[in-house]
């Protein structure tokens, strides 16, 4: 190859070099500009991630506060996070007690006072907090509230709803779409909701057996009776864990249900006395539907 032909080669790359990086920063900019353009939504937990998107669709970016993996009882926003919801129009917040929002809520929305607060729970009837039964002679009332409100499919449509009706105020021109995507994702939810309660009809023994009593929706939603192993955090005592493994030997439980954010070790005692087994199933995982056909088909199992 001759000298000339080197250089013109050289001098070509020098050329186009620069306009090669200037178009790949054009193209950054505009993906940038595009997702400025959206709307910024915070949500607590990750099925409420879901729901935004499906009302939202390509309108919405929306960031998740306690990530999938964490423990919303005890989660720290990291600085991101924080400058994220400085940014953000709207914040749609379980509303149910949830110990993420009972602590950082009102630090966080002091970050922003143009943000849309909306709460999620509005409109749904909150129920007690199950008790363990560790002894089944005391009175197990109890003031505080299941913030568990997103597990039962009825009160899931509610969330919606009310997560539809704070993106039509702030984008009123988009209603329409934001109106058609709600349907959308509501027909989906009351389908599941049918397909539970036909999977659960033949279910005769309607009793088990959880770590974390993250199901009490759930279980009043179909006629069904969750035994907690924990209660607010704490552990059950040696009387009450021989406790619930009488009560799971005289309802037939062979399964325990336990959830991968908490230190299943109780569960796994009662399993090994009853000669059954500990399911994981994710009260918090992103995929709501399909997580929740995946508890039914659990529960349908364990339960015939």
């Amino acid at each position: 190859m001759s000298a000339n032909r080197l250089t013109i080669r050289a001098l070509t790359a020098l050329i186009l070099l620069p306009i090669i990086f200037l178009a790949a920063f054009v193209v950054a900019c505009v993906q940038e500009e595009a997702a400025s353009d959206k709307i910024g939504i915070i949500v607590t937990i990750p099925p409420q991630a879901e729901f935004a998107g499906k009302v939202g669709g390509e309108n919405v970016d929306v960031t998740i506060m306690v990530p999938p993996g964490a423990s919303p009882h005890t989660y720290e926003p990291t600085p991101s996070q924080i400058a994220d919801v400085a940014r953000a129009e709207m914040y749609a917040e379980v509303g149910s007690g949830i110990d993420f929002e009972l602590v950082w809520m009102d630090r966080l929305t002091a970050q922003n006072d143009d943000m849309l607060i909306i709460d999620c729970s509005q409109g749904i009837q909150l129920i007690e907090m199950a008790a363990t039964h560790e002894d089944e002679g005391e009175d197990h009332s109890h003031d505080t509230p299941d913030p568990h409100i997103w597990m039962s499919p009825p009160n899931a449509m509610i969330m919606v709803q009310n997560i539809y009706e704070g993106l039509a105020q702030l984008d009123p021109s988009n209603r329409a779409y934001y109106e058609a995507n709600r349907d959308d994702y509501l027909q989906s939810l009351s389908q599941l909701d049918q397909d539970i309660r036909d999977g659960l009809s033949g279910i005769t023994n309607r009793t088990f057996m959880v770590y974390h009593p993250a199901f009490g929706y759930f279980a009043e939603a179909y006629n069904l009776t969750m035994l907690p192993i924990e209660e607010e955090g704490k552990e059950p005592t040696a009387a009450g864990l021989a406790n619930l493994i009488d009560q799971a030997k005289e309802h037939n439980i062979q399964v325990i249900f336990a959830s991968p954010q908490f230190n299943p070790q109780s569960a796994e005692v009662i399993a090994d006395e009853i000669g059954g087994s500990v399911v994981l199933i994710d009260a918090l995982a992103s995929d709501y539907i399909t997580n929740l056909r995946t508890l039914l088909h659990e529960l349908i199992e364990a339960m015939e």
